[in-house]
């Protein structure tokens, strides 16, 4: 055998014991049935980064053990629905935007995990429809209300109404969530990659079913924004 025969066989023993060692520990680290061995080994895998690279602090997320449930949070950085994912205990299914929904690379994952595309060029109302079907059925529906990345330091920006119409046309409950100390704030895949000190505090449920839009909108607002009610987190 010669000498670049030895460094490739070496290359190859290397990234197979990768591979295992990150086999098991996504299967230790798992705490969520995603219906399908390797997704809840990636599952797995992405606590550990979100708890040892990001060091995710978080309270108890008030998510319903069964029954349909929506998860709304501000939105700093691409790092947040896995930081989200990572805070819970049930499985998310995303509204995210088709262009980042279909990023080479990401695509088949996104998929597989549910998530639902927002044409938000052409017609955003099939991405409502779909979320109003998963809701029917029982699962979590998360979203960003703000729409796009939005800081803190940028001018307020009106929330998205979807979320109030999906509560009332299923009675499930909002769960609104407040994410800061995030590294890479701006950023959408590099922030991934930007070791955080990442806290994402959750509060009770809202029920918004019977009441009025944009009165529920604006409390949820204010818990996104850092302004919630004294004492509302759980």
């Amino acid at each position: 055998m010669n000498g670049y025969a030895q460094v490739l066989l070496i290359l190859i023993l290397i990234v197979l014991i990768i591979l295992i060692g990150l086999f098991i520990l996504g299967e230790s680290a798992n705490e969520v049935d995603w219906g399908h061995p390797w997704l809840n080994r990636i599952d797995g895998l992405n606590r550990i980064l979100c708890r040892r690279f990001h060091h995710l602090q978080h309270n108890d997320i008030a998510l319903p053990e069964t029954g349909g449930a929506l998860l709304v949070c501000n939105h700093v950085s691409g790092l947040d629905p896995l930081l989200m994912i990572a805070a819970c205990r049930r499985p998310l299914r995303f509204l995210i935007a088709r262009e980042e929904y279909e990023r080479p690379g990401l695509h088949w994952l996104l998929k597989e995990v549910g998530c639902i595309p927002v044409d938000r060029k052409g017609r955003p109302e099939q991405a409502l429809r779909e979320a109003l079907r998963v809701l029917q059925q029982g699962e979590v529906v998360a979203l960003f209300p703000h729409g796009h990345i939005h800081l803190d330091s940028d001018p307020p920006r009106r929330l998205k109404g979807g979320v109030i119409w999906l509560a009332q046309q299923t009675g499930a409950p909002i769960i609104p969530l407040r994410l800061d100390g995030v590294s890479g704030e701006g950023r959408t895949v590099s922030a991934v990659f930007m070791p955080s000190r990442a806290r994402l505090q959750g509060f009770g449920p809202l029920d918004c079913a019977g009441e009025d839009g944009q009165a529920c909108l604006q409390e949820i607002a204010a818990y996104l924004e850092g302004k919630g009610i004294e004492g509302g987190a759980k």
